[in-house]
């Protein structure tokens, strides 16, 4: 198992991650793959790599990639749906049905914290479905609720 960063090259990787990423709830049907392509998703990959915040790292077993997490900076106006200001990087992560439960989720958070440590980023934040079991995850991380739907919340975590 290596984690790296992602390659220009490979966005298409982090594309298919993004869907992965969107919960949908058991016996509920998956939207096309198309949805990505929506101005609410598309601007999580979107000019990839157009500064220093934009950090995608992969897990990769026996050159397959099987996961993904990754951030960037949103400006107030094109904000995502874990946004809490234009100084917090808001991090997406998904990995493949079959690896999930065997704690590459946390590696991938433990590893993305150090880089945005780095670059002096004081925190960062995310957006989860309630029901999604990676909420007790980001728990467990130290993210804590900033803001609440009835179906998912924003979180952060501060990193100094």
């Amino acid at each position: 198992m290596q984690i790296r960063i992602l390659k220009n090259s490979e966005i298409s990787f982090l594309k298919e991650m993004l869907y992965e990423a969107i919960f949908i709830p058991e016996g509920m049907q998956k939207p096309p793959k198309s949805i990505i392509n929506d101005q609410s998703l598309a601007h999580y990959y979107e000019n990839w790599g157009k500064d220093i915040y934009d950090i995608a790292l992969v897990i990769e077993i026996d050159g397959e990639f099987i996961g993904a997490i990754w951030g960037r900076k949103f400006l107030i106006k094109e904000k995502g749906y874990g946004f809490f200001d234009e100084d917090t990087p808001e991090i997406s992560m998904a990995i493949k049905n079959e690896y999930r439960s065997k704690c590459l989720g946390t590696k991938l958070i433990e590893e993305v914290i150090e880089i945005y440590k780095d670059l002096g980023v004081k925190a960062l934040s995310l957006s989860v479905d309630k029901q999604n079991l990676a909420y007790k995850l980001y728990v467990k991380q130290g993210f804590s609720i900033f803001s609440e739907t009835e179906t998912s919340v924003s979180m952060i975590k501060y990193l100094s």
